[in-house]
């Protein structure tokens, strides 16, 4: 099912930089909506000083939305890693259409967005853990 929701260039120009650690786009994440069940733009972002718990608090919690964040942590052996991560946020809450849409869109974003390397679904406050996204990004 396709949706015909399109990504906004300016997000994915303000990502790019973002990916290249280009000012003034030095930050730590970036949220991501769908406005008029038309286009993808930037919903919020956070800058270095930000942290993983910041990111998660700017998630809403009946609304879908899709999040990249620059997650520093440390390898099983021992070795200090960075990713950006996608996640998909859809909470159980979300209305249905909400989910639909989100979920139909969610290639369009993917594709815009290149060079990330994880992608990860939360649906509820245990998927967005910490602890459980660091799991999921070992594996990987």
């Amino acid at each position: 099912m396709t949706t015909g929701v399109t990504v906004n260039d300016e997000a994915v120009e303000m990502f790019n930089a973002f990916k290249l650690h280009r000012a003034p786009h030095d930050n730590r994440y970036f949220i991501y909506k769908i406005e008029n069940d038309a286009e993808i733009i930037v919903d919020t972002f956070g800058d270095k000083t930000k942290t993983y718990d910041d990111f998660t608090a700017c998630l809403p919690p009946n609304e879908c939305r899709y999040g990249v964040f620059d997650l520093d942590f440390t390898t099983r052996d021992g070795r200090e890693a960075n990713k950006l991560i996608f996640i998909s946020w859809s909470p159980d809450t979300a209305k249905i259409k909400n989910k639909m849409v989100y979920a139909a869109s969610k290639e369009a974003i993917k594709s815009a967005l290149m060079g990330i390397g994880i992608h990860l679904q939360a649906t509820d406050q245990g998927e967005l853990e910490l602890d459980y996204i660091k799991s999921q990004v070992q594996k990987v």
